[in-house]
C-alpha cells in the first residue's frame, strides 16, 4: 500500500497533536510528563501498581519511573511500600497525592470521558479496532528493522 495519498502524513499530524494535548495538560495542571502519567497510572488502576508495573504500561524504562517515583515520594505524594519480594515495591498515593490527583488527572480523565461521548459506541469499538491493528501492524513491520 502506497501512502503518497496524504494518509501517512495525516496519521502522523494527529499523532503528534494528541502527544501535544497530553503534554499541554500535564504543563496545565503542574507537573512533569512522567509524574502526570504515572499518576494517571495510578489512578487509573483498580489495584496497587508496582514500580516495575507502571514502568510497563507506560511503556517507559525502569530508570525513568523509579526517578520519579523517589521526587513524587520525597514531594509526599505516594508512598512506595515493600512487597513479600523485597525487590519490589508498590506506589501508593497519600492523602497530598490524592489531592493531587484529583486537581491534576482525574480532570484530565474526565475530559478524555467527554471527548470519547462525542463518538457513537460503534465508532469508539471500530477506532479502538483500527487504532490497535495499525499498532500492531506497525511493531510487526518495525521488528524486521
Amino acid at each position: 500500500m502506497d501512502c503518497t495519498d496524504g494518509i501517512l502524513e495525516a496519521y502522523n499530524d494527529i499523532i503528534k497533536q494528541n502527544d501535544e494535548c497530553y503534554r499541554s495538560a500535564a504543563k496545565a495542571v503542574g507537573l512533569p510528563e512522567c509524574a502526570f502519567w504515572i499518576l494517571y497510572a495510578i489512578r487509573d488502576s483498580a489495584v496497587p501498581l508496582t514500580q516495575s508495573e507502571i514502568a510497563h504500561n507506560l511503556w517507559q524504562p525502569k530508570q525513568t519511573v523509579n526517578s520519579s517515583l523517589k521526587k513524587m515520594e520525597s514531594n509526599g505524594y505516594i508512598r512506595l511500600e515493600g512487597m513479600r519480594d523485597r525487590r519490589s515495591k508498590q506506589a501508593r498515593l497519600t492523602d497530598k497525592g490524592i489531592e493531587l490527583a484529583k486537581n491534576t488527572v482525574d480532570r484530565v480523565m474526565s475530559a478524555e470521558r467527554q471527548a470519547l461521548s462525542g463518538l457513537t459506541e460503534s465508532e469508539q469499538k471500530e477506532f479502538i479496532r483500527t487504532f490497535r491493528k495499525l499498532t500492531n501492524l506497525l511493531r510487526s513491520n518495525l521488528e524486521e528493522l
